[in-house]
């Protein structure tokens, strides 16, 4: 819609659309809000209507500053001498869709309503030179890109998004208020004088709420203020669930309680959360506002407002408008004259009514008694601001004198550069717009007042880089008139410690000290750690002695790896018992006769040096437990090495078995079983000098025990001790593991095959789980180890030949049981 002007007591939307669109050689756009809804002016006795009044009123004057400064610069003979100012304003009804309706008339190419789609814009000109508006941060982030990719210069009089100070983004977006990001620093500064750095911050949920709160957050964790809630609260009051997060939002404000709450938010949003506080008892607080709702005379009609306590917040500094309200008076004294509304229709008939809408019913029945009470409230000198920027600019790029101005043609973006570059002064004072496109004219603080039950904004304090407040004006809601205090008191349970939340020693949560640390009433941040013999539970306020965890005796694990132990023992015994007793049978001298004997006592060993895993551990025990298992096993693996070189020799070499069967059978067979367990001592030696296993307390396994373990100082000698004999084990099972032997005869080298063969399969899975087991599981790993290996020999080479002298004594006969040496070769 675009604003209208009237005649006679009512202002006549046929003369207001023609003295708000006014031809000259360079035409301003304007984007002036005045609300969607329609409104009575004259109807005061609604409340409901007083929020749509004021959003209209103040569009009204902010598009009376507009025409006003215009006018003022084309009196002016020193500013733009000879050239006029044209303008061409629109409400944009506080809807981005509205306001891209007249955003798109703007960019049209001049004389026409099309839009040229071209790859060169420089020489492309645009039904305006420059657009003023809009106010309000959401529709600026919707223009702004728009105008800002013709190179438009668009100033704002009131969007204050620290969004929009991104000139890469919007390089010809600029605007004549501070940014957000200066009225937080503001904000920061004021918490701290007071101490409060315990607050609760609501914003609205818009571009002006989220982008203020989220760089307020930002800020505050560097100046040691903590944030006990933050929420949006919604804009939109039709929505059904509007009261519910309103109800919600004044829930969990007392729930926090905070003595503080810092409100980012626009007039409506911040009348409902209010309304809401004082319907719910939120209780008396401390409020700290922005201008948006600060000035807002809808807040301040609220019923029972006082109740809400202390309200405190910046404005920012403006000037006065020398000869506004004169103007305003005079025109509003033109209406009644018949030439005003002739010059009006003589307007009106250069306008294009087609291409929007121009009449406005809602400007009906203004009166000056209507507009007068807002011109001290609305501020207008941004508005003429933005006009006489773009004014200064065009006296730049035109060249113009103090005398007149060349009647030169002048492109839109070639304003930027002096937007950018030039200082220029009104009314006295100087501007310039800084790196960011924006004015930092500074802030007061305000105080809301009551008198006599009358609202008064006094100011108490500037903001202008620093703070300055005179406290002795400002009377607290607290029964002494003082400050009230926000601070953390939140107390924290025994056992627990605070857990600062970034940088802010305020702002923490209550953490449970973990295991193995203790909270000592002293260090109130942190847990500190047990000694390394003692340990804790989580929460703990101290420290105890640890238990010592290893293989117990009467553990039912350890009870039935001895019970396995004493079978295995048991059936060597009696896998021994047989031998002897059969020691000159053919079957048992085929097995090696004495040697398997000799094999079964070191099985025997084996499996009872499995008692040296069990119960408490120490260093000597750890060293002998690597030391007898070689050494057993050795004893065993050692008798079938003669037994395999004989049969290789006699199957795989049967001519020169003839002379080499000697050093293998018969006494010499002992010799090398007597070499290969010197042999192995000699190792045992070496493992011993290298380094053996020894006891290890390990903390770290179990959260309240020590555990003892045996653990390994040199896997080099690990591997030297027990290689020799995974060597002898491989070469057995090379020499047997392809012999054939004749039908009915007996295969004494399959047994060695297979004995060697499980050996290999237990230690594969054992080095795999014995170096990565290290809790008290690895000596029952160890038992395992040897009570298999044991098994798995006992199985695989002695069960054979017992089970042929008891149950098949027919067997155990010389043609059966022929040693491979007494074959005929094939």
């Amino acid at each position: 819609l675009c604003l209208s002007f009237g005649c006679a007591a009512s202002l006549s939307p046929l003369c207001l659309s023609a003295q708000f669109r006014r031809p000259g050689d360079f035409i301003l756009g304007g984007l002036l809000p005045f609300g969607k809804d329609t409104v009575n002016l004259t109807a005061r006795s609604e409340p409901t209507l007083l929020l749509c009044e004021r959003l209209f009123m103040d569009g009204l004057i902010w598009a009376l500053g507009m025409k006003f400064a215009i006018e003022q610069i084309n009196n002016s003979s020193s500013l733009l001498p000879g050239v006029t100012l044209g303008y061409d304003m629109y409400d944009t009804c506080f809807e981005p869709l509205v306001a891209l309706q007249p955003s798109l008339l703007f960019l049209t190419r001049n004389g026409t309503t099309g839009i040229g789609v071209l790859c060169n814009y420089t020489e492309y000109q645009p039904r305006v030179t420059a657009v003023i508006g809009p106010h309000n941060s959401d529709l600026s982030l919707v223009t702004a890109k728009l105008f800002s990719s013709f190179l438009i210069p668009q100033v704002s009089y009131g969007a204050s998004s620290e969004t929009l100070s991104n000139t890469e983004l919007y390089p010809s977006f600029y605007r004549t208020v501070p940014s957000d990001k200066n009225l937080v620093e503001a904000m920061v500064l004021l918490l701290n004088q007071f101490g409060w750095n315990w607050v609760a911050t609501v914003g609205s949920d818009d571009e002006y709420g989220r982008g203020a709160q989220s760089l307020f957050l930002s800020m505050v964790g560097s100046n040691n203020i903590c944030i006990a809630y933050e929420g949006f609260i919604p804009t939109d009051l039709a929505e059904p669930s509007a009261k519910k997060q309103l109800e919600d939002t004044v829930r969990v404000i007392n729930s926090t309680n905070v003595n503080v709450v810092v409100l980012f938010a626009y007039s409506a949003p911040a009348q409902a959360l209010l309304q809401h506080s004082i319907r719910m008892g939120l209780g008396k607080k401390v409020w700290v506002g922005t201008e948006a709702w600060l000035l807002s005379d809808t807040a301040a009609s609220i019923p029972n407002i006082q109740s809400i306590g202390t309200v405190l917040g910046f404005v920012m500094r403006t000037g006065t408008v020398p000869g506004f309200q004169e103007y305003v008076a005079e025109l509003f004294g033109s209406v009644a004259q018949e030439e005003f509304c002739r010059r009006s229709k003589e307007l009106s008939r250069l306008m294009n009514p087609e291409v929007l809408d121009t009449q406005c019913q809602q400007c009906d029945h203004v009166t000056l008694g209507d507009v007068w009470p807002m011109l001290s409230v609305t501020t207008v000198q941004p508005v003429q601001v933005a006009v006489y920027s773009v004014a200064h600019a065009l006296h730049r790029a035109l060249g113009c004198s103090t005398k007149s101005c060349p009647k030169i043609p002048i492109r839109s973006w070639q304003l930027v550069h002096y937007m950018n570059n030039i200082p220029f002064e009104m009314n006295g004072q100087s501007f310039r717009f800084d790196q960011s496109h924006g004015t930092n004219t500074g802030y007061k603080l305000i105080f809301w007042a009551w008198r006599g039950g009358t609202l008064t904004n006094l100011p108490v304090g500037d903001y202008d880089q620093s703070l300055y407040i005179r406290r002795s004006e400002i009377q607290f809601h607290t029964p002494d008139k003082k400050e009230p205090a926000s601070e953390c008191f939140r107390r924290c349970e025994p056992g627990q410690f605070r857990k600062i939340k970034g940088f802010n020693l305020c702002c923490y949560d209550c953490t449970d000290c973990s295991e193995n640390t203790f909270w000592n009433g002293t260090d109130s941040t942190g847990c500190s750690p047990c000694p390394q013999h003692q340990w804790a539970p989580a929460r703990s306020t101290g420290c105890y002695d640890r238990t010592e965890r290893f293989l117990f005796w009467d553990q039912p694990l350890a009870v039935a790896l001895v019970t396995l132990m004493a079978l295995t023992a048991a059936l060597s015994c009696v896998a021994a018992l047989l031998f002897l007793k059969h020691l000159r049978s053919p079957l048992v001298q085929v097995a090696g006769g004495g040697r398997s004997l000799l094999a079964l006592l070191a099985l025997l060993l084996q499996s009872l040096s499995c008692c040296l895993y069990v119960g408490r551990p120490s260093t000597a025990l750890c060293a002998l437990q690597q030391l007898s298992y070689a050494l057993c096993l050795n004893g065993c693996f050692s008798t079938f090495v003669p037994k395999a070189l004989e049969i290789t020799l006699v199957t795989e070499f049967p001519r020169r078995a003839p002379r080499l069967l000697r050093w293998v059978t018969h006494g010499r067979a002992w010799l090398l079983v007597a070499l290969s367990l010197l042999t192995q001592v000699l190792l045992c030696f070496c493992h011993l000098r290298l380094g053996s296993d020894f006891l290890v307390a390990d903390y770290e396994s179990l959260p309240s025990e020590v555990l003892l373990v045996c653990g390994t100082q040199s896997w080099a000698a690990f591997a030297l001790l027990h290689g020799y004999n995974s060597c002898l084990a491989f070469i057995c099972f090379l020499c047997t593991f392809m012999v054939q032997t004749p039908p009915r005869r007996y295969n004494v080298a399959r047994g060695i095959t297979f004995a060697t063969l499980i050996f290999f399969i237990i230690w594969i899975f054992f080095l795999v789980i014995f170096a990565t087991l290290k809790t008290v599981l690895r000596p029952v790993t160890q038992i395992c180890t040897v009570l298999a290996t044991t098994l798995g020999i006992l199985a695989s080479y002695f069960m054979p030949k017992c089970y042929i002298m008891v149950f098949r004594p027919d067997l155990n006969t010389g043609d059966y049981c022929q040693s491979p040496a007494e074959e005929e070769p094939e």
